[in-house]
């Protein structure tokens, strides 16, 4: 396969790096802290505004929904040139990335006029409300109720590790409408107004010093049954479209961590000398490539298949399993390179305004978020790879009568 740009992509190439150098703001004012200050939101969403405005907001989006009606090939160029500015602070992935994709897949017609546009340009910000306390990484436990009244719903319960709900407009929850049957069967999906009264957000604070997780609660929150996203009790098969879409957001990027630890060990001599001599860490290096390279031409494939109109598949779960580990591994190996430097975390002081420190104390998270590792792993051996399930004693038990404990 020949992976060099043909005639037609390098002339595209070659416009999108004009408009960016035009357009591409010249300072950042990104934080990696939930983008709480307000003058980075605004910087940001002024950004949203400007690539949504000349079709580079969701390059392959249809241009009636706001997006840029092109090829798959397309936005990869883009984000591939995008990558080379410093760009503000991105608060749209999960809208863009996870939510606003699953209405457009299985929302009606009112949803997706309302809701589609304004999210491309960055006007409305949405989270996702799967994860509960009791339920760890099994979405399908999840014991928000909803609870029929008329034309309306009434929830109550909890979500937690929220990320981005305390400046997110709206939400995409899901919530257990039916607890008589069997815990996949019983569940449905909503949008609601992240606003409203009865919806309390409490900022998470993380040992990265951010506080971008959340806990949300629901006290009689009340909807419509024209916010439902698919049919009631259908809420299993709509939330794989968005873990899917989510696995392929999160895992997805390219990595280039390993040419900046090479240039750090440049920068860095130990007792035998340059560190980027030691043989040891070159091979660390280039087993980062290949991981890397691995991850990339994997996402080409899933995004051929968005391109042909297809869901993304279980194989985005090899993207984030492996783009968390390895972002936790490179980060390791360069504090050590930093020595006792390594200890600094004031990006005014530290190597490479402390992007592997803070690299490293977010790793954690990004093994959990979107499924932990040992799920995936049992994702692709089942569902890629063909092996056998594991043993479920749940699988024909009302969800309300599977054990709690005491």
């Amino acid at each position: 396969m020949d992976f060099n740009d043909t005639a037609e992509e390098a002339a595209y190439r070659s416009q999108v790096r004009s408009w960016l150098t035009a357009n591409a703001p010249r300072k950042s004012g990104r934080v990696d802290s939930g983008l709480e200050d307000p003058a980075s939101m605004e910087e940001a969403k002024a950004w949203q505004r400007k690539k949504a405005e000349a079709g580079y907001a969701c390059v392959t989006w249809p241009k009636e929904w706001g997006g840029g009606g092109g090829a798959s090939w397309q936005s990869v160029i883009f984000g591939q040139e995008e990558a080379r500015h410093e760009t503000p602070g991105n608060p749209f992935q999960i809208g863009l990335g996870m939510c606003v994709p699953t209405v457009m897949t299985v929302g009606n017609d009112a949803d997706k006029e309302r809701f589609v546009r304004p999210a491309v340009r960055g006007d409305e910000i949405w989270c996702q409300l799967f994860s509960e306390p009791s339920g760890g990484s099994d979405v399908a436990a999840a014991r928000t109720r909803a609870v029929r009244d008329g034309d309306d719903w009434v929830i109550n319960g909890q979500k937690v590790w929220t990320s981005g709900a305390h400046y997110s407009d709206f939400g995409l929850l899901l919530a257990r409408t039916d607890p008589d049957v069997p815990k996949h069967k019983g569940m449905t999906m909503f949008w609601i107004n992240m606003k409203d009264a009865a919806v309390e957000v409490r900022p998470i604070h993380q040992m990265s010093g951010a506080s971008n997780f959340n806990e949300v609660y629901f006290t009689d929150l009340r909807i419509k049954d024209s916010q439902r996203v698919g049919g009631v009790g259908e809420g299993w098969r709509v939330s794989l479209v968005t873990l899917m879409n989510e696995r392929l957001a999160i895992g997805g990027g390219a990595g280039g961590g390993h040419r900046t630890i090479f240039k750090l060990a440049q920068e860095i001599s130990t007792l035998a000398g340059p560190a980027a001599k030691d043989a040891g860490l070159r091979e660390k290096i280039a087993d980062w490539f290949v991981q890397a390279e691995g991850l990339k031409y994997t996402r080409y494939r899933t995004l051929t298949a968005l391109s042909r109109g297809q869901v993304p598949g279980p194989e985005s779960s090899i993207g984030k399993v492996v783009s968390a580990a390895l972002m936790q591994d490179m980060a390791n190996t360069a504090l050590e390179l930093e020595d006792q430097f390594g200890i600094i975390s004031d990006p005014d002081l530290a190597p490479l305004a402390a992007s592997f420190q803070t690299a490293l104390l977010a790793a954690p998270g990004m093994r959990i978020a979107g499924g932990t590792d040992e799920i995936l792993r049992n994702i692709i051996a089942e569902r890629v790879l063909g092996l056998p399930q594991d043993v479920r004693l749940d699988k024909d038990v009302a969800f309300k009568d599977i054990p709690t404990g005491r």
